[in-house]
């Protein structure tokens, strides 16, 4: 008895064709359910990304504002005097770290605005942001802070200077 058991694990060789077959059905199966949610997933993180990214420059344009590096305008609206402050992209780049110069051979774009208390902010990598989730209130690549928290679910506002 001991010999025949012994003689039938030595016979035993690897797996069957069939069984080989199966495995391979369960890892596709596997594959085209887990493919395609990790690609969405890499795309809205790329959409965030763009979008924390446009964060960092109204943060850099305020620190800018206070440091003196971008140009105030004033202007008379009805009887109320209105400050524009222009940041370009020239005058951010001591203050903003982690935006990249060019998007393949396109050079990137960006500047921020703020009119009264109200800040706006331009980035041509806006046109970037494939899912509708996250560039609604954007025109023509520019949204305002505002609008920014809320694409990046955050509910408060960075406190105006």
């Amino acid at each position: 008895m001991f010999k025949n058991m012994k003689k039938q694990l030595n016979n035993e060789k690897g797996l069957t064709l069939i069984e080989l077959l199966a495995v391979i059905v369960i890892l596709a199966i596997i594959a085209v359910i887990a493919v395609p949610a990790i690609g969405k997933v890499i795309a809205n993180t790329k959409d965030k990304a763009v979008l924390a990214e446009a964060s960092n420059i109204l943060s850099g344009a305020k620190i800018a504002v206070v440091d003196g590096a971008c140009k105030d305008t004033e202007a008379t609206v009805g009887t109320e005097k209105v400050i524009t402050t222009t940041c370009n992209q020239a005058a951010l780049k001591g203050f903003v770290q982690g935006i990249p110069e060019k998007d393949g051979t396109v050079d990137i774009t960006y500047s921020a605005e703020r009119v009264g208390n109200d800040w706006s902010v331009s980035y041509s990598r806006f046109a970037n942001i494939s899912n509708s989730k996250y560039n609604s209130g954007i025109v023509l690549g520019k949204t305002d802070e505002a609008n920014l928290n809320k694409l990046l679910n955050n509910e408060g506002t960075v406190p105006a200077n």
